[in-house]
This record gives structure tokens, sequence and C-alpha cells, in this order.
């Protein structure tokens, strides 16, 4: 037995003893016929996965298509149970190999945790004011968004917790018989539980349950997981070096697109963003009170035995006076900081309804410090209260506002109603058709100017008093729920300079930017580009540095620091060139715009839009930072934690704590090299560059060959995919597509991913890649040893490499032609399905080439057998899938048991492939 399999025996035993109560549950449900029909069919796939056979294979298809209800849903739901109980177990294994980790004693650090990335800084000899600067520059928010992917409801991933809680508790080596009997009852109750609930929703999600949804992962961890990273890298940092004192600055924090996300969603009212930041608000205010009554319990000191300061006395009786009637005040008077808690907590349940309340987050705080440096006199100087600096610190991190609400529109939508208020005030009859230049000049002289430019008392467009409302309420935002709470805006679509200067204008009518009669400029909002496209990621430097030499925008941009934020989009860019294409035209932007805004003076913060899955950008999160320019990390990171992924990474806290502390080690250790690659004057070697380029270029050419230049390509793909079946699986607000057009380019990437995704062909995320690389490769050995080198020796490449070997070990070909029979022409689908074939043999080819691999990610075995294990298991879901929709689309036959059947295979499909589009 290897050290692999045997460390793995704990989650095959888990996935047997789920899998036996599973099997039990169809029995009770479904009678033996269920379970060995399951069987059946789970042992002939498995046994076609380690030989194929063509007669098998179509024996298979004859019993799949043979069943009839009501027992092929019920067959269609076992199989995506299974892979439900399967990923509740492959995460409680990684929290077994977390904890094992830290009981070792034998010092070994875990890869990827915050002391590994201390342990390198000290092993480095980074001279200690170095390691302060990188720990003071240290800046990651991450993003949570509501992209329509995640296909569990919320009901069962709450049955999935509590799986998992039990699975863990089944570990305790010093359970009773008795215990033991009692967390296996009640596993097997959670298992019933699963199989009893119903898994899809009856009605799409309004935005504000999409916000419902986003506070739980802040309710359930975050709240506490982002103290303890913090606290972690101090603690590491005073291991490491006990003779120094260090400060860790607030360098983690969670925003939010949910409901302030306006692009293609109409649902997004500036009434609803109004909501959701109450109840942001209203969250963090009970983490409070919560904390609050905590710690007046813990804070039981009485001054008959310690001395509190007079500057705390003073406080307390001034604030019972002002703040509490007798009745509300601490019996005990000389309980003096449960007297002070007392009247905090009165003051946090005041907020937002009395003048009573606190007017801000940093009033609590300071009462919290002043608490704080008194009782810590009575400690020695090396025992800290942490528990009051937990609070402390998520105060710091939350404030009232909980996550920073990002705003985020298309600029079309600024350029209508520019275009309407300049008709209306007699400055240009036609805006939007005027050159970039004249647009420029006309947007310059309105900034520089005090007055505002609209009249109140035109009856504008309600189109265009809808843009006015949004910037209305970020102002009122501003005042109630203080600047945090809304701090960019950023602009989808960005083509060019003047669409941050439209929105500097529309800022500027709302009070949120002002031009004062001394000139001195007051601006409260972030204006960020988002580049999405590939054409606009090559003009993206062009775009900035206009704006760098605009004096109105340097004004703004000094109240800010002169710090930019510029959103980078990974989906449309992917959507429109390809994953190869994209991701280099993405580090190759970042690079040309960091190093022109360095001659501005001008400090950059990228904004990474990933997606959950490969073929929009996504991919473990420490991986992501770890392959961005160095040089580009100084001024902090960025990016987007979709829908999808929220479950997997923040549902359980050890596996949150897990997946930041990855990210934090994986920024820190990054910022470190980077200043020695600085230094050094480290640059990306010519002939990688030259390399990735030629490489890129030939997949551009070969994917917009396929996606563009084959009229028949868009009928492929909506008839060989399920895309149209996914409109009805109520996963999301946000309709499919932009304007409800049929065009591609106003289709969504994240459909466009789902439903390639579904049919197994994945193509966004590895199609033309493989022409690529081919190109290069193909000119010889020496090309070919560039290509190893750049994939043992350049983060971006090697990540990028990692993610396509990922993207087509889960592609399965013999699954997806199954798909071709739901196309009506067959000579289209055997052509293009042919064109995807080829190419993906070739892809496969040149990457294991390029990593000596014998077989795809040979070099991640735990990954490896993971998607092995479940390939198998999502076959059968698949060819149910494809009778189903085929009987729907013949005839026409949209029966709710259709319809149901069709959407538990999309779900099963997604439960089975983990991250779906």
């Amino acid at each position: 037995m290897t050290e692999s399999t045997d460390r793995n025996a704990p989650l095959r035993s888990d996935v047997k003893k789920l899998g036996s109560i599973l099997g039990e549950v169809l029995i009770h449900h479904g009678g033996i016929s269920l379970l060995n029909k399951v069987e059946e069919i789970r042992e002939t796939t498995k046994n076609l996965r380690k030989e194929y056979n063509e007669e098998t294979y179509r024996h298979l298809k004859e019993e799949i298509s043979a069943i009839k209800p009501p027992m092929r849903e019920q067959v269609i739901r076992a199989f995506s149970i299974y892979f439900h109980i399967i990923n509740i177990a492959e995460q409680n294994h990684r929290i077994r190999r977390f904890r094992q980790y830290q009981l070792d004693d034998d010092g070994v650090i875990q890869p990827a945790s915050i002391e590994s990335a201390v342990a390198y800084i000290k092993e480095n000899d980074f001279a200690p004011e170095e390691i302060q600067q990188i720990v003071n520059d240290l800046s990651i928010e991450l993003i949570i968004t509501a992209h329509p992917t995640e296909a569990t409801k919320r009901t069962v991933l709450e049955v999935q917790k509590r799986i998992s809680l039990l699975l863990r508790a089944l570990d305790n080596p010093y359970l009773t018989k008795k215990e033991r009997r009692k967390l296996d009852d009640s596993l097997f109750n959670e298992v019933t539980a699963l199989w009893q609930t119903d898994e899809l929703r009856h009605r799409k999600p309004t935005v504000i349950d999409e916000v419902k949804n986003g506070l739980y992962y802040f309710d359930e961890t975050l709240f506490a997981v982002l103290p303890a990273i913090h606290q972690e890298l101090e603690d590491k940092l005073e291991d490491y070096y006990p003779d120094l004192e260090w400060t860790v600055p607030n360098f983690l924090h969670f925003g939010s697109w949910i409901g302030g996300d306006r692009d293609g969603n109409p649902h997004v009212t500036p009434e609803i963003t109004w909501e959701t930041l109450e109840m942001q608000r209203k969250l963090a205010l009970k983490k409070y009170d919560q904390a609050l009554v905590d710690l007046m319990k813990r804070f039981s000191q009485s001054i008959t035995r310690v001395e509190v300061s007079e500057e705390l006395f003073r406080s307390v009786n001034e604030d019972e006076q002002t703040y509490l009637t007798e009745d509300e005040a601490w019996p005990v008077e000389g309980e003096v900081y449960r007297r002070k808690f007392a009247v905090m907590l009165k003051r946090v349940r005041e907020v937002g309804k009395s003048d009573l309340g606190y007017k801000d987050a940093e009033e609590l705080l300071s009462d919290l410090i002043l608490i704080k440096e008194d009782a810590e006199t009575h400690q020695p100087d090396n025992r800290k209260l942490k528990t009051i600096r937990k609070v402390i610190r998520q105060v710091q991190l939350f404030g009232f506002h909980l996550a920073t609400l990002d705003i985020r529109n298309h600029s079309g939508e600024h350029e209508a109603a520019m275009t309407e208020i300049l008709n209306v005030i007699g400055i240009t009859e036609d805006y939007a058709s005027l050159s970039e230049e004249e647009k420029l000049t006309i947007l310059e002289n309105v900034l520089k100017d005090p007055r505002p430019v609209t009249l109140l008392q035109e009856d504008y467009s309600k189109e265009t008093q809808e843009v006015f409302k949004v910037f209305q309420m970020i102002k009122k935002a501003h005042d109630e729920f203080g600047k945090r709470s809304i701090d960019v805006y950023l602009i989808s679509m960005t083509q060019a300079s003047s669409d941050l200067l439209e929105v500097l204008v529309l800022a500027k009518e709302a009070g949120i930017y002002r031009l004062h009669a001394d000139g001195n400029v007051e601006s409260n909002l972030n204006v960020a580009p988002l580049l999405e496209t590939v054409d606009d990621l090559i003009a993206g430097p062009h775009i900035m540095k206009t704006l760098f030499e605009m004096d109105v925008y340097r004004s703004h941009l000094g109240k800010h620091g002169d710090h930019q934020e510029i959103m980078l989009g990974y989906s449309d860019g992917s959507k429109d060139g390809g994953t190869l294409t994209a991701n280099w035209k993405l580090f190759n932007a970042q690079q040309e715009i960091h190093e022109m805004a360095r001659e501005y003076n001008v400090g950059l913060k990228f904004f990474h839009g990933r997606g959950g899955s490969l073929g929009r950008g996504g991919g473990p999160l420490n991986r992501s930072i770890q392959s961005q320019p160095g040089e580009t990390l100084g001024h902090g990171v960025k990016i987007t934690e979709q829908g999808e992924v929220l479950s997997s990474r923040y549902l359980l806290g050890d596996i949150a704590y897990r997946n930041l502390e990855q990210a934090a080690s994986a920024l820190l250790e990054a910022s470190a090299k980077a200043i020695r690659q600085f230094k050094d004057g480290h640059a990306l070697p010519a002939e990688w560059k030259e390399a990735i380029t030629q490489s890129s270029d030939a997949a551009l050419k070969k994917y917009q060959a396929l996606v563009f230049g084959d009229e028949d390509f868009l009928t492929y793909f909506k008839q060989a995919t399920p895309l149209g079946e996914l409109g009805e699986l109520n996963i999301g607000s946000r309709p499919m597509s932009r304007k409800g057009s049929q065009k591609f380019e106003d289709l969504r990437a994240i459909p466009w991913v789902f439903a390639w995704t579904q049919s197994r062909q994945m193509l966004p995320a590895w199609y033309a890649a493989g022409t690529g690389l081919h190109s290069v490769a193909s000119q010889g050995p020496e090309q070919v040893e560039t290509l190893k080198d750049m994939y043992e020796n350049w983060p971006f490449f090697k990540s990028t490499i990692n993610n396509l070997q990922m993207a087509l070990l889960k592609a399965d070909l013999t699954t997806a032609k199954e798909y071709l029979s739901l196309v009506h022409d067959p000579s289209i689908a055997e052509r293009i399905f042919g064109e995807i074939s080829d190419e993906y043999a070739l892809t496969k080819e040149v990457l294991l080439k390029i990593t000596g691999n014998t077989e795809l990610l040979d070099h991640t075995p735990n990954i490896q057998d993971s998607v092995n294990l479940r390939n198998p298991y999502v076959d059968p879901l698949n060819f149910m899938q494809v009778e189903l929709i085929k009987k729907m689309r013949e005839s026409d036959d949209h029966s709710d048991e259709l319809l149901t059947e069709v959407l538990l295979t999309i779900n099963g499909v997604a439960a089975g492939l983990v991250n779906t589009g």
C-alpha cells in the first residue's frame, strides 16, 4: 500500500459508509429494484471506463433508455445525491488532512500555509523593515457575486453541512459505542433528508433571495474566519521573529456585487440596493450584539481586584448618564467593564433607529480599544486578550456596512443618459455620435464647471431618471452607512476614456464629486473600467494613459491616493478569443498598464473577474494570485468569488479558513519574491514572451475560425447542448442574455460555459490551446524545451497548462458524442464535432509533451483520482439528459414531469463535475 493510498483510506471509508446509507434509503423509497437498477448502471459504466466495449456501451444506452417513470426520476436523483455525498466526503477529508498537519510533531510545515510563507521569508533573509513593508502592502479583496450557476439550493447545502459535521464527529477516536451509534443514526437521518428534499427551485430567486444567500456565508463562517487569518499571520511572525514587535494591518476584506450589479439585470434597482445595504448593516449589528454579550460575560473584573483608568471611569459615568435609564445600567458599580459594555450594547441596538445609536463604526471601535488597552494593563506583556482583539478586528474589517458593495452598470447606459442630458441643456444635439476627442472635451469642461448641468424641472426619460436615482442613492448611502459602504463604480464594456468621465459627470450631479469655488476637488467614488473583450484589453493602456494626462481626472485620483482600480474580465475575453489568448492578453495588459501607470506615479489595483469554472478563468484562489505578474501585486489584488464556488469554499469554517489561508500565503510569498525580482531587474525572458505570443496568435486564429468563421457553429452550440433548457433552471435573477437577444455577442459567458460543461465538451476551457502551443512545439526540440522551461519556472504558464489539463480530464468526448443526436443536420454535427475531437487530441498530445506526464494531471494524483472516480457516474446522467431533451424537443412535450427530470440531470451533472459554469 502506497503512502498516498493509505492517506486516502479514511476518505474511501467515508464514501463507502455514505454509499451504504444511500443504498438503504433507495431500498426504502424505491424497493430493491431501484437499488439493483442503479447498481447495474454504476457497474457497467465503471467497467466501460476500465475497458471500452462497443457492445456493452450500446447495451448500457438501451438499458437507460428503457427506464420509465417513476423509476427514471429516482435513478437520476440517486446518481445526483451520490455526487453530493462524495463532495461532502472529500471536503471532510480535506479538513482531516489540514488538522493532521497541525497535529504532527515532526515540524512538517503544511504547503501553502501562512507558516510556509513566513518560513520562506525567514529562509531568504529579508530584513525586518522589508518584512513589515511587505505586510503593510498586503491587500486582498474578495468580491462575492450571484452569478447564476450555483445549482444547489441552500436547504440542500444546510443538510450537506450537517452531514459533514457528523462525519467529523465520527473521526473522534474516544467515542463510546453509545455516542457512535447516536451519530450513525443521525447520519442516516440526514442522508434520508437529502433524498426527501426537493432539490429544484420552483421559482427564480429574487435579488433579495440572492442577497440572503450571500449573507449566509458571512453569518456562518466569514465573520469569524477573517480575524483568525490575521491572527495567524501575527502569531507566525511572532514565532519566527520573537524579539520583534509586529503590526498586521487589515489586509483581507470581502465585498459584494449582490444587490449592486445592474449590468443586464433589470431587477437590481436603487431601492433593491438600498435594501441590500440595510440587510448587511442588520447582520453586522447582530454579530456585534452577540460579541458584546459574550465579552460582557468574560469581563467580570471588579475594581476590588484590579485598578481601572480614570479615563475609563469618566467615560462610563458620562455614557450611563447620556444613553441609559436607571433600569438599563449594569447594577454592580464595581464591575466597570460590564457597565461600559451595557452602554455599548444599548448604542449598537439603536444604530439606525435613534440618536442614541453609534453614528459610525469608529465610535464603537474607540470604545472597544479603550476597554482593551485598560484591561491589558493587568496582563503580562506577552499575554494579549485575544477575544476582545478579535472583536476589534471584526469592527475594523466589517464596520457597520459588513461588505463594501460595488455598483456595476454597462457603459451604454451612461452614454445614453449623457446624450439626453447634453441634448436637453443645449450643449450638443447627439453626444453619442461625436468622436472620442469631442466627447472628452465636453466632459472635461462639464467637470471643470462647479455648476450642475442637469435641469431638474426637465422631464427626462424613464431610463435616464433611473440612472440619476442610482447616483442619488449612492450619495444617500454614504451619508447613512458610511463611504465604505459603496466605494467603487464599475463600468462594463469600457471601450474609451469617455466611459469613465461620463460616470464622474453623473457623480458630480449627485454631489458625490464636487469642484468647489476655490478649485478644491471632492471625490467620494472610485471609478473603475471593466476591460472584457480581447480588443478592450489591447486598448486598455491607451484608455488609461489618456485619463492620467487629464488634469481633471488626476484631481479625482488625487482624492483616492493616486490609486486606480482596473477590472479585467476573464469570461467575455475567453468567449471572444479562447482561453489561451484571453489569459495571455490579460497578463500582458496588466504588465503594460502597470508600466505605463508607473510613469504617472499612479498605483494600480487589478480586479480579476474570474469565474468558478475553468472556462471563465476559474481554479484555486491561491494559484490565481501566484499566476499574476509579480510586480502588479504591490497595491493589492481583488478577485471575484463567484456564486458557484461559495458553498464549496465557505460553507464550512475549516474549509473557508484553509482557502483564505492559501490565498494569504500566496500573496505574501509572491509579494516577497516580487521585491527581490524588482531589485534584481528580473524580466520575462524574450524567448518565453515570443513563444506565448506565437501560441496566443495561432490559438486566436483557430478559435475564431470555428466560433465566428463557421456559419453553422451557433446552430451546433444551441442544439448540441442544453442551452435552451438551462433557462428553465431557476438558479439566478439575471437573464441569460443581455437585452433578451439571440445574438452570440449578447449571450452571457455564464450560460455559454455552463452549457458546454453539461454536454461534457468543455470547449471554452481548452479549445484552440492545442493548436496554439503546437505552433511552437512543432518547430523542434529546442522550442519544446522552452515550453518545458516556461512550465517549470513561470507560475502564469504553469497555472494555464494545469487548468488546460484539468479541462481535458473533465471533458469526455465519448459521452459528448451522444449530444450530436440533438443536432437536426447530422452533417453539421459530424463536421463540427470532428473539429473539436481533432483539437482535443492535439491539445492532449502537446500538454503531455510540455509537462512530461504520462497521463493528464499525473502531478496531482488526488485531483486525478477524484475526477476519475466521478466520471463513470456522470455518464448515465448525460445519457438520460440527451434522451429527455430529445423527447422534449421532438414532441414539444414540456410536461412538468419531463422538464423536472431534465433539470434534475442538469443539477446532477453540475454536482458531479464540481465546478459548473
